[in-house]
């Protein structure tokens, strides 16, 4: 069993997770947002050390407090290889991450171990991360939404693929916990999200 807070940071209310095993004193930092105080201070309130920072991807909403949360707690960094460049150049706090990632990888921390799946669609090289039951989706799938795809690397038929891998890797009762807003599952969002219309054909 997993331990999941939701920390919601940042003007864009950007989810950061802090995931730990059941009486574990380690967790894994799950996109920090650009609060890295809060995220120190509530590892703190719960008897946690952050054990490593997994990031799903290298929109600055996500990146902000990864150099202040990594460097305070003396950790590795993971992020898609195709996006490391965001967090070198990130104007916030630059940093050059430990581990990089094409997606299928598994990553151990804070003795979770995470599956890695590719996602790109809301940016070019996006990762899902999964461990027991829980899909950390980044900006790729929302609770009756989708990410956007407006932005630099954001294409429509692309994420429509990447979300349609993550209904095949995983169970309809995978609890999705998202960049923003609140869990949901995925057999919920393949029944009644209006972007995933052409999924259910």
């Amino acid at each position: 069993m997993l331990d999941v807070i939701q920390l919601p940071l940042g003007a864009y209310r950007t989810n950061c997770y802090l995931v730990a095993r059941e009486g574990a004193s380690a967790a894994a930092v799950i996109d920090p947002g650009d609060a890295p105080d809060t995220v120190l201070s509530v590892l703190a309130d719960r008897g946690w050390e952050a054990a490593g920072v997994l990031l799903t991807h290298g929109h600055h909403d996500h990146l902000g407090a990864v150099r202040g949360v990594a460097e305070a707690a003396g950790v590795d960094v993971w992020m898609p290889r195709g996006e490391a460049g965001d967090l070198r150049r990130l104007a916030a706090g630059p940093y050059e991450p430990g581990h990089l990632l094409d997606g299928g990888e598994l990553v151990s921390v804070a003795g979770i171990d995470f599956d890695t799946t590719p996602v790109p669609g809301h940016s070019p090289a996006s990762v899902a991360y999964h461990a027991a039951g829980h899909l950390f989706s980044g900006d790729v799938l929302f609770a009756g939404s989708v990410g956007r795809t407006d932005l630099a690397g954001g294409d429509m038929a692309t994420l429509l693929a990447s979300i349609r891998r993550l209904m095949d890797a995983y169970p309809q009762d995978t609890v999705v916990l998202p960049g923003h807003g609140p869990a949901t599952t995925l057999g919920h969002e393949l029944g009644s999200n209006p972007f995933l219309e052409a999924l259910r054909a």
